[in-house]
């Protein structure tokens, strides 16, 4: 590597050197030509030029070489590096299978744990600068079934350790190590591009036993390339009949291409069968099949004919009985292709239909082996492989009609891992029923679960996937050029396509996008302590009010005039004052329902980083955040109001200083919406820095609404003049009579004596004293993305009297 870093230095020095030199020669010649007006210089010129010229060419080849040999070597490094890695993994891998106490496990696995983070690295920096679409998929399914299969060693060791007279922990623990090592030669495979490992290396990935004499899951001695690279598909076999059905245009279907034909009719026959042989597939795709499948035998067999004709006439030019008979099959073999994929994606829909019955299926496996309810047991046992080779058929035919090489070999390895899988489910739960009382027998079955949830979610996206390329495919057409481009010259607009992020612009936008989940999370936990002192609250309410109707009992005329000039005798009961913990706050404190809106709609903007969710495109990220924006100056206006409510003290100063940061917060977002992009970097980056400011807001309306919180439970503080009348309305209610004005005003006046002490001006604050009714577009701003009321309200940003 420094010889050949050396050789590209001195080949670059050398035209350095070259360049310089023709540039004085240049500008000598030019100086000569106008002090001498003989020609005689000119040939000397030239022949110093051809010489300079071949000079810099024999320059600029050394330095293609030496750069060349820099980058050969570079990734030979590379590759030993992974490998070295990859040997480290399966060694470790190795010594971790043959332990036998927990002891000597935790050292092994510890070690383990280490290796596997570099190996993961290593591989991710070899999966981003593959170029092969196929080598790339193949690379991340390797990385996944390693990271999930991690987790299922850890647990599955553990509970044979544990327990090392049970066979079905072992198995568990067996088929999770074969799994493993047939990922790490998957590894192998795509670094060596495309070379087998020799029998050597296979040695210890043979058959392992397991506790009981049988055999696990072997993984074979050596894997043919047909288990690594070969895709056979139904549509690839089908594509290339239709390609050799176009040759026939050319070759006029000599001896030679009728064998080629029918041989091409064969095999697309042949593989089409996982589809007519499924259990899954209805009676009505099954017999459009056979028939279309007669229909192309019919069409070959004429084009075979109109071969045979033109052959026996010795005509060297195709007649219309062969272009009608190929336009024929090839319509014929479409319709075949689209009946196919009609019937692998109904299989799809059906099994997202019963995604949520599977999803419960789990929970009465647990249930009946903790139970140790055998026939409940079995039941579900049975149910469960029902959907496990459900699946497997799933996967099988969405490998058939796959557009692309990439979700074939995703289709593949997932049906591979269901596989295997699949059963290791009903092992973990065997060992949860022999044991049910057992803690990691326990968290081996959550494990797996988790795992098996994975792998549904993984067929689940591949099947949405695989129906949008699909889709997109079906509704392509050929535009005229002679026309006006669509999105041209006041034409109809072309539907904008998603663009892809490369992995490490998908890793930082999931990485935001679970901080915001995060923070989301502490909100709502913020918001939810309101409705629980609310219902706390309420339920001493309720006990303190019948004790004071029990004691008035007998002197009812007495306690219905004491009721009217008594003001001690409230809805809330006596001694229980009207405060945020018992007030009904939950849904009428504007403070909790902005902080609630808000919350509803980062946890959309998070939706967005993961595709789910109402927000599609980025203009509809763009509009939600300023709805959020716009929804945050509200909250602000209305924590501005509760702070004059609360006493000078610390908790104030902390309230004040957290809410002061929200306009700050809602310029830099309204801000970073506002500014124009245009490409896709930009974009990605705008996009990055909303979700940045809104998390950063999202952070101080979360300690805004926990101090308001604990300055309302601390001092007893109203929230708003529409609780207090709310309040007061349900006491009338409840004393079933009309309260004299003294009563009725007395609340209010407690708020006018508190704010009386201090010279305030409201002008430009939302109005208060509303009803739930009436609030018009103070409630614009909502979760789903707002309606034009929520615009109505101005920012923080823009009254001059904030």
């Amino acid at each position: 590597m420094y010889e050949a870093c050396r050789e590209a230095r001195q080949a670059g020095i050398a035209i350095e050197k070259l360049c310089e030199l023709q540039y004085d020669e240049a500008q000598s010649c030019c100086t000569d030509g106008e002090t001498s007006p003989s020609g005689g210089s000119g040939s000397i010129v030239g022949n110093s030029a051809i010489a300079d010229k071949g000079s810099m060419v024999r320059a600029a080849r050394c330095l293609l070489a030496a750069v060349t040999q820099v980058l050969l070597l570079a990734d030979t490094i590379v590759v030993k590096q992974l490998l070295q890695a990859k040997d480290k993994v399966s060694n470790t891998l190795t010594r971790l299978e043959g332990v036998n106490n927990f002891t000597e496990f935790v050292k092994a696995f510890s070690q383990f744990g280490n290796e596997m983070v570099d190996f993961a690295h290593v591989t991710g920096d070899r999966q981003n600068d593959l170029k092969d679409e196929r080598r790339r998929a193949q690379m991340s399914a390797a990385r996944t079934i390693l990271e999930r299969s991690t987790l299922m060693l850890l647990t599955a060791s553990k509970t044979c350790l544990r327990h090392p007279e049970c066979t079905s922990s072992r198995e568990n623990r067996d088929t999770v190590f074969c799994h493993m090592r047939r990922a790490i030669d998957l590894v192998h495979y795509v670094v060596k591009d495309g070379l087998l490992q020799t029998s050597s290396d296979h040695a210890s990935n043979d058959v392992r036993p397991t506790g009981n004499g049988s055999s696990s899951s072997p993984a074979p001695n050596q894997p043919k390339e047909e288990d690594w690279d070969v895709l056979l598909t139904a549509c690839g076999a089908i594509q290339q009949l239709d390609d050799s059905v176009e040759m026939t245009r050319l070759t006029l279907a000599p001896t030679a291409c009728r064998e080629r034909l029918t041989l091409a009719l064969n095999a697309a026959i042949e593989r089409t069968q996982d589809f007519t042989d499924s259990a899954y597939t209805s009676h009505e795709h099954r017999e459009n099949i056979l028939l279309l499948w007669d229909r192309v035998r019919s069409g070959l067999s004429h084009v075979i004919r109109a071969g045979i004709n033109l052959e026996q006439r010795e005509r060297h030019s195709p007649t219309e009985e062969l272009e009608t008979a190929i336009r024929t099959l090839l319509q014929c073999t479409q319709e075949l292709r689209l009946q196919l994929e009609q019937t692998a994606l109904e299989q799809a829909a059906d099994l997202l239909a019963s995604s949520r019955e599977d999803a419960d299926l789990i929970g009465h496996l647990r249930a009946a082996a903790i139970s140790l309810d055998g026939d409940r047991f079995d039941e579900c046992g049975e149910r469960f492989q029902e959907h496990v080779d459900h699946l497997q058929e799933v996967c099988k035919l969405l490998r058939h009609v796959s557009p692309t090489e990439a979700h074939q070999v995703q289709a593949k390895y997932a049906e591979i891992t269901v596989r295997i899988y699949g059963p290791q489910m009903l092992t973990a739960t065997h060992t949860l029923s022999l044991y049910p009382n057992s803690k990691i027998a326990k968290e081996n079955f959550q494990v797996f679960s988790d795992c098996w949830q994975a792998l549904l979610n993984d067929v689940t996206n591949l099947a949405k996937e695989v129906s949008e390329l699909l889709q997109d495919r079906a509704t392509e057409k050929h535009v005229y050029m002679s026309l006006p481009r669509p999105g041209k010259h006041g034409t109809t607009s072309k539907p904008l396509k998603p663009g892809k992020l490369d992995s490490e612009e998908q890793a930082k936008i999931a990485k935001a996008g679970l901080e915001m989940k995060l923070i989301t999370s502490e909100m709502d936990a913020e918001t939810d302590r309101w409705t629980e002192a609310h219902n706390a609250a309420q339920q001493q309410s309720v006990s303190a009010r019948g004790i004071e109707r029990e004691s008035a009992v007998g002197t009812a005329n007495q306690g219905m005039v004491g009721g009217v000039g008594n003001e001690a005798v409230s809805s809330s009961g006596p001694g229980v004052p009207v405060s945020p913990t018992n007030g009904g706050l939950d849904e009428n404190n504007d403070i909790v329902k902005r902080a609630k809106n808000m919350s509803s709609m980062a946890f959309s903007m998070y939706q967005f980083t993961r595709g789910e969710g109402t927000l599609k495109t980025t203009q509809d990220l763009f509009t939600q955040a300023e709805y959020f924006a716009e929804e945050a100056n509200r909250l602000y206006k209305v924590v501005r109001q509760f702070c004059y409510q609360v006493p000078a003290g610390t908790l104030k100063k902390e309230l004040l200083d957290y809410v002061d940061q929200i306009p700050t917060y809602v310029q830099q977002l309204q801000f970073t919406v506002k500014n124009p992009t245009v490409g896709k970097a930009a974009t990605f980056t705008k996009v990055d820095a909303v979700i940045q400011e809104t998390k950063n807001c999202m952070n101080c309306v979360s300690k805004v609404v926990s101090t308001c919180f604990e300055c309302a439970n601390k001092h007893n503080l109203y929230m708003s003049d529409t609780l207090v009348s709310e309040t007061m309305a349900s006491s009338t209610s409840e004393d079933h009579h009309t309260p004299s004005p003294s009563m009725m005003s007395k609340p209010v006046n407690d708020i006018q004596s508190r704010l009386g002490k201090y010279n305030l001006d409201f002008r430009g604050l939302s109005p208060r004293g509303r009803s739930p009714g009436q609030r018009g577009d103070d409630d614009g701003g909502g979760a789903g993305g707002g309606s034009e009321g929520g615009k109505a309200s101005g920012g923080a940003g823009g009254d001059p009297s904030i």
